[in-house]
């Protein structure tokens, strides 16, 4: 019997980087929203097999990085001792190298899955403590709500956020790989932060002026070196009238946020002929 569920994409308000811990992690402080941009997983039970299968449906960028999801599946079939095997298809429509935590994304949803079609009644601090060895953003996405993402992604608090946001995303055809992109942050020395505090209180009293001038992702700068197209197309949203606009986690996907959907739609249509449009809901 398949079983179908979603797998949502994110995009980071603010992402700042703090330094790195004694193992050489990055630390991180960032303020994270689901969105509802998202994969669909179609799972079933497999009879007799002697493994699982994991395919996907978008081999654009490749696939290396979707192993991770049967890490995921073959790290819980250990830890919970469970010989039951799965096929898995993931039915991609969240880009890859976008910063937009598909990969990530897809193995918290194929372990919420397999602990609800298994009736494993795992909590999901278990699932986060086992994401956190395979990916920094896979606890976010056990519990998948707005939140504050500190250190290496083990600390998470819940935010509140008032308004009812819609979010145009602008993606370059040419990702950026996120070790590129850090690896580059070490060389550029106008790194701007963003405000957490101010995002945070921002989102809870609906305050988009306080929010505008609060986001900041200490990556852009590097990206923006890496790829150049992803500073013109900031540059050019905030041009068009739009005043919350950010890159999401290492790039290239970038956003703008706003309670107005109809400008949003009237903008996305400047830009659909040239790169990857999507507008999206925040998920709350």
């Amino acid at each position: 019997m398949l079983k179908s569920f979603q797998s949502y994409a994110k995009i980071n308000l603010v992402l700042n980087v703090e330094g790195k811990n004694e193992k050489g992690y990055h630390l991180l402080d960032s303020v994270v929203l689901p969105i509802s941009l998202h994969d669909t997983l179609i799972i079933s039970k497999l009879k007799n097999a002697a493994d699982s299968y994991l395919t996907i449906d978008d081999f654009s960028q490749g696939s290396i990085e979707y192993n991770i999801a049967s890490f995921a599946l073959d790290k819980m079939s250990i830890k919970y001792k469970f010989d039951q095997k799965f096929r898995v298809f993931i039915h991609k429509n969240i880009p890859m190298k976008a910063g937009l935590g598909g990969g990530s994304s897809n193995t918290a949803c194929l372990m919420k899955a397999v602990n609800q079609i298994l009736k494993l009644n795992i909590p999901n601090e278990e699932l986060k403590e086992l994401g956190l060895t395979l990916g920094c953003d896979i606890p976010f996405f056990v519990d998948c709500v707005p939140a504050r993402m500190q250190g290496i992604g083990e600390n998470l608090t819940r935010i509140n956020v008032k308004n009812n946001y819609f979010v145009l995303l602008v993606k370059p055809h040419d990702g950026l790989s996120t070790k590129q992109v850090f690896d580059k942050l070490d060389e550029v020395e106008d790194s701007k932060k963003g405000n957490v505090e101010g995002v945070i209180k921002a989102l809870e009293e609906g305050d988009d002026d306080l929010l505008a001038e609060s986001i900041g992702n200490s990556l852009e700068a590097p990206a923006r070196v890496l790829l150049p197209e992803v500073g013109k197309i900031i540059d050019s949203l905030k041009e068009d009238g739009l005043k919350i606009v950010g890159m999401s986690g290492s790039g290239s996907t970038v956003f703008a946020m706003s309670t107005n959907v109809k400008q949003l739609k009237q903008i996305a249509k400047k830009y659909e002929n040239t790169y990857f449009v999507e507008i999206a809901k925040v998920v709350k």
